[in-house]
Formats: C-alpha cells, structure tokens, sequence
C-alpha cells in the first residue's frame, strides 16, 4: 500500500559534509561538489543535490542563480526540502519539511549498465504550480532505472505557490523583482542546465535529455519549447496530462498579489522582504488554496504559447503527449466526495461559459445534449476536453504541422477507487514502476502494463519513438490522428472522439483553466437547484467553501 504520511516525515534527513574517508565507488564529482550516494541492488541514488544557489535572504523571489563551484565532498542520502506549500492529502511531498532552500534534484542511475553515454530523463512533478516535491514517494525512480538500467532518472525540486509564481508587477518596490511571476520555471531552466554541465559525470549523454512531467509539470515541458532560454538543453518532451493550457494572464494573476498583501498585512516588497521563513510558511497557511499558475506575460511566456507552436519553434524536439479518459474525476477526491462535486463543478462551469459568444454557448449545448448521464458527468466532459485532451492535441497538431515528430496517447486503465475511473494522475505509479503506491490508483497497479509504460517512456526517450516489442505506435498527424490507447491491453485507434473535439475545439482560444479565485457565485445553477433547498444565501455559503478546493492540479 502507498507509503504513510508518517513514513514520508520519518525519511527526513539533512545531508552532511563529509570531511573524512567516504566510499568512492558510491561518489560522483560534479562541478558544485563531489556526492556520496547510497546503493541498493545495482542501483545507485544521489538526493539533494543543490543545482542553484539557495533563494533565501536577498534572493528570495529572485531567479535562480548558479550554484558555487565546490571541492567539498557531501553526503547525498536524503531528499532536500519540499518548497513551501498547504500540507494536502493528496500531495505526498508537503508531508516532508518545507522550506525555502529547495532547489534540490535527485538522480538514480543502474550500475549493470556501465554504458557512459546513458539517456538522460528528467522529470519535473505536478500539483497545479502550488504544491508537489521530490519527496513523494510515487516519484521514486529506482523501479524505473531498474526496469532501464540504460537509463539515468532524475527529478527536480522546484518554487511553487507563494514563492514561485506571484506578479509583484504593480506592487510598490516589485520593479527589483521582475521575474517573480514565472521563478519556478525559471528553476526548472537552471536545474536543465545544471543536469547538461554535470550529467555525464554520472554517466549520462547531455546531448540526449528527455523532460517529463505530469499535470504541472506537463504544463512546464509544454512551455519549455517555447522559452529561448532552454533551447538547446533538451531533446524530447513528454507531456502527461498538462499542456500550455495550464497558464494565467496577466489579469488572473492579480487577485492572489491583492490576497497576498491583505493576508501579510504587509504595505510594499520591503515589508514582504522582512519576514521570516516561518512567518512566510504560516502566511501561506493563511492563503490556503490560492495560487498561481505560470504567467502569459509576453516576456519568458509568450501571451499566446499556441503561436508559439504555430510558428514552427517547437520542430527540433520530439514530442509524446496525452491525457487520461476521466482527468476531471480526480476532483471528488479534492472536493471531499461525490455530493461536493456535484455542487461545486456547475459553479465553476457556469463562470467559465457566462460571458462566452453565443455560437460558443450553442456548441457547448449541443456538446452537452450528445452526452448521457447525470449532468455533473457531462460537465466532467466537457472539462476532460477543453482543460486537458483539446489542448494537448491542437500542441500536437501545430507541431506536426511544422515536420515536428509526435506521438499521442490517451490512458484509459480505471481506478479502483469508486466513481474515479482513469483519473488525472492515475498513471503515474505505472509510469514509474511504483505500483504499490496506490493513493491514485486504489489498488496496486498492474506490473505487466507498468512494465510496459515504462519501456514505452524510456523508448522514446532512447530514439524518439515509444514502438516497444511487437506494438508499433504510429506518430500522430490530422490525417489519421492516431493515437495509443493505454489498457491492460495497449491499441492504436484513429481520431477518438471526433465529434467532441469538432464541436469543442474552437473554444481553446478562451484558455479555460483552473483559475478560480474570482467565481462568482451569482450564477443560474445556485438559485434553480439548491437554492430551492437551502435558500440562496446558505447555499452561496457553503459552495464558497466548496469551491475554493476546486481544481488543484
């Protein structure tokens, strides 16, 4: 079963310096120190490995700078701090010690494999830009180094919520921190050029680095294409259940500043600056919920990253993207049970669509009509495909379009947690091989189908193609619009809910996300359902609670 909460808190360990005699056959010098790892079987980990300068003190809410070179020998046994995030149920990591010194990475590598050219994967984690860390234990990535041992794995720690993506753009003193907006990105950008300067002292080829991520961290591989600064430190991409999407303007940034400020009482960045790292943990606490997610501000991220794609400036790297069959299921978990979804999903539904044209509205009608069930099911829908699978495939298809290579999946292997199905992260204990680590999946996941996610990950990330064995997986173009079905029993189909995505594809321009700090509540669902039961002001009352869960990956 998944690894406890207590289990996750007991593993915390600070890395020592090491100033006797170490085990040179566990270490590796790289340009910021050498590291001494441990072993288990064949297989070798490095964690907390500091690719940056701690963003503490004057750096706080700054980018990432450089880490120092160092002659000094370090112990690399224990995960670093996960960055400052609200403890949840279903973020494993924020159970670990937070803390704002977090720009850490791990590395597993397979010793059977005496290769010095390895592929080189590297993932960044999920959790809607406000939560997640390295310490979770469904990111272990001894499982997948095992299964590949001509594989180096290593997953990066990044700046989330309050210290990562916050626009001090308009705040007085925010001109002397004009990345603050997009620092996790920028994280993940000094961590890739951390991995291309000392990977091969681990064995790895840094001319052959694949980015992963899930959810958010789909979200960032999908947008490191388009950033000039991280050209040339990757080769492919494999984008699971996120894509450009997963973005804010400028204008949905706003509200979490004004929540910021209110909530520290602080006047100006001067006042902000003074806190102490536990006063900035407890005023998290206070924000609960909120956050950002990367902002459009036509600087690092383009104000259209699907131009971006259209222009060509993707076609050098190698894609894999897809999405799960019911991404939006997850948010019963999130939302406390079935009877919270049901009320809490129109809301949303009803903001995002009131101020749509009405051809947009007769489409999502039409859509919705087309469908059975219950009509909190059909809402489900129509965010499967607008927030995750439509996005993902208009990537797909203006990458291709320009001689971009693409493969596309669509993982439909159910949950068994009841009403879940294949849920938004379902597929990660598959992806990397921890098929006891059951908080998505109910019950232990497959070994047979993990098995061969993995070796279709790690394909691709060899070659450029995820064909393993005797399944050939086609690249994905508008003509067949093939695409791999994940099951127990893995199948290409062509052009899978074609009519959802003739219907629903012109609505991607409205970049419908999981923005929700500025809902709403005066929508038609309040006073023609539940209104009648618990008349109008109880029933704002209570899905103002509910909603403020809403969507957190």
């Amino acid at each position: 079963m998944s690894t406890s909460v207590a289990e996750i808190r007991a593993s915390y360990g600070e890395n020592r310096i090491i100033s006797g005699d170490f085990d040179e056959s566990l270490s590796v010098k790289c340009s910021c120190g050498t590291f001494v790892g441990k072993r288990s079987g064949d297989v070798l980990s490095f964690c907390g490995v500091p690719y940056a300068k701690p963003p503490i003190g004057e750096l706080r809410w700054k980018r990432p700078r450089p880490i120092e070179f160092s002659d000094a020998v370090y112990e690399a046994l224990y995960n670093g701090k996960t960055p400052v995030q609200t403890e949840i149920d279903s973020e494993r990591a924020s159970f670990y010690p937070q803390g704002e010194d977090c720009l850490y990475l791990n590395i597993w590598t397979n010793t059977a494999c005496a290769d010095k050219d390895k592929t080189v994967m590297v993932f960044f984690h999920g959790g809607s830009y406000g939560w997640g860390g390295t310490a979770d234990p469904l990111y272990n990535g001894e499982a997948f180094v095992k299964t590949n041992p001509d594989v180096i794995l290593v997953t990066v720690g990044y700046r989330v919520g309050l210290l990562g993506f916050v626009d001090f753009s308009e705040v007085k003193g925010g001109d002397e921190f004009p990345d603050s907006s997009n620092l996790g990105i920028l994280d993940q950008i000094e961590s890739l050029r951390w991995v291309k300067n000392n990977i091969g002292a681990f064995g790895g080829n840094p001319d052959n680095v694949t980015i992963f991520g899930e959810s958010a961290g789909g979200g960032s591989v999908s947008l490191l294409p388009i950033i000039d600064e991280a050209k040339g430190l990757f080769r492919r991409v494999i984008a699971q259940s996120g894509s450009v999407a997963l973005t804010f303007s400028k204008k949905e940034c706003a509200g979490y500043t004004r929540k910021l400020f209110k909530g520290s009482g602080a006047k100006d960045m001067s006042d902000l600056m003074k806190l102490s790292e536990d006063e900035i943990i407890e005023l998290n606490k206070r924000l609960n919920l909120d956050n950002n997610f990367p902002q459009r501000d036509g600087k690092l991220i383009p104000l259209n990253p699907y131009e971006a794609y259209s222009s060509g400036k993707t076609a050098d790297v190698d894609f894999l993207i897809g999405t799960n069959k019911n991404e939006l299921n997850y948010w019963i978990g999130e939302l406390g049970g079935i009877v919270p979804f049901r009320f809490g999903i129109p809301v949303k539904f009803e903001n995002d669509i009131k101020n749509l044209s009405k051809t947009d509205k007769r489409r999502i009608s039409k859509f919705m009509s087309g469908l059975k069930g219950h009509s909190m099911w059909k809402i489900a829908e129509f965010y499967n495909e607008v927030m995750f699978r439509l996005p993902a495939l208009n990537q797909a298809e203006l990458h291709n379009k320009n001689g971009g290579k693409v493969f596309m999946y669509y993982f439909t292997e159910p949950s068994a947690i009841k009403y879940r199905g294949a849920c938004h992260a379902v597929e990660l204990a598959y992806v990397f091989g921890n098929t006891n680590e059951t908080i998505y999946t109910g019950s232990p996941a497959n070994k047979k189908l993990s098995h061969a996610v993995m070796n279709m990950w790690a394909n691709f990330a060899r070659c450029g193609n995820p064909s393993i064995d005797k399944l050939t997986w086609e690249r994905y173009d508008t003509a067949t619009r093939a695409t791999m079905m994940i099951s127990k029993r893995p199948h290409i189909q062509y052009d899978i809910l074609k009519k959802h995505r003739k219907l629903l594809n012109p609505l991607i321009r409205h970049m419908i996300n999981a923005s929700y700090t500025e809902l709403d509540f005066n929508v038609p669902f309040v006073y023609k359902s539940a209104a009648k039961v618990f008349g109008v002001a109880a029933f704002t009352a209570a899905a103002a609670l509910i909603i403020r869960k809403i969507v957190k990956d």
